[in-house]
């Protein structure tokens, strides 16, 4: 983030169904960040996994985004539009050398892994074992399926940065990771990199999401850095946990969110965020109550965490 840059921050729902009691929190700690901030509050419709997204969940979910108060500062972005900017993204990553083909089926991965004793985790995916990378056996003739992006090894690969309510953060990027798609076999284009084109293209300067997409980070902050990018802030949030122990979510059957009380909801998700003591008697006065308590919740996270510099 660039420093004396404008605020501007966001919410980025994917459309494979209605907002959910989980999904309610990362909107109104996206929206009151920004609203803290004085700054701009974005909408982004992150749809670009086109099989899992259900007709209609986008509309919805806009109107559920109002029936609670929280209205974007300007028009929804889609990202099922924006191909050709991700595309051209793509195309400085291969020019750069970073990027490169990959021929290799999710047997063949499982495959390798095993043979180097690594087992696959109960969430996350088996680490790419490096097969396609240029410097290692390439294509060899192959067809590529999918394109991936090289990420540093060794100690280059230990990435470091500061989450504003966590405190500092690591991960050993190719050890946690590997080289990532950036573009599926199935010619989707992946999160990773349609996310980090458009927080950059929008001028994203604070980026606030649920605490289980934090891993995400030093990915996006790896293609920032090979994009010539600025960083943006990061503030994960707390998760809303199901009666399983599990993160509520629309894969594990989370019911969509209840709105005959859009009041109760909010105070709900507020609750998560630690702002139970909020008062008011309406949707708007609520929220306007919530902002300077969020402001007061900042500052707790802020002299509570531990701080250290980030080498990314």
């Amino acid at each position: 983030m660039s420093a004396g840059a404008p605020y501007v921050g966001r919410f980025a729902p994917s459309p494979t169904g209605p907002l959910h009691a989980g999904s309610l929190v990362a909107a109104l700690a996206s929206w009151l960040d920004a609203r803290a901030h004085g700054g701009q509050w974005l909408v982004r419709i992150e749809d670009v996994d086109t099989p899992r997204c259900v007709p209609g969940a986008d509309t919805l979910i806009l109107q559920q985004l109002a029936t609670c108060g929280l209205y974007p500062d300007a028009p929804p972005l889609w990202q099922s539009h924006r191909g050709d900017r991700y595309q051209a993204a793509l195309d400085r990553l291969i020019a750069q050398g970073t990027a490169y083909g990959c021929a290799c089926t999710r047997s063949d991965i499982a495959r390798a892994n095993a043979e180097l004793g690594r087992i696959k985790p109960r969430h996350g995916d088996l680490v790419y074992p490096g097969t396609c990378r240029p410097d290692h056996t390439g294509l060899r003739g192959r067809a590529p399926r999918a394109w991936r992006v090289s990420v540093p090894q060794g100690a280059a690969g230990h990435w470091l940065w500061v989450d504003r309510r966590l405190g500092p953060q690591s991960q050993q990027l190719d050890e946690a990771v590997g080289d990532f798609v950036v573009r599926r076999a199935d010619g989707l284009w992946a999160y990773q990199l349609a996310v980090v084109v458009d927080d950059a293209e929008q001028g994203i300067t604070d980026v606030v999401r649920g605490e289980d997409l934090a891993d995400n980070t030093p990915r996006q902050m790896w293609l920032q850095q090979q994009l010539g990018w600025p960083h943006p802030r990061y503030l994960h949030t707390p998760l809303v946990m199901g009666d399983n122990g599990e993160k509520l979510s629309k894969q594990n059957g989370a019911a969509a969110l209840a709105l005959d009380d859009p009041l109760d909801a909010l105070r709900r998700a507020g609750a998560v965020l630690g702002l139970s003591a909020v008062a008011g008697g309406t949707v708007s006065e609520w929220l306007g109550a919530a902002i300077p308590a969020w402001r007061a919740r900042l500052a707790c996270w802020a002299s509570s965490a531990p701080r250290a510099e980030t080498i990314a």
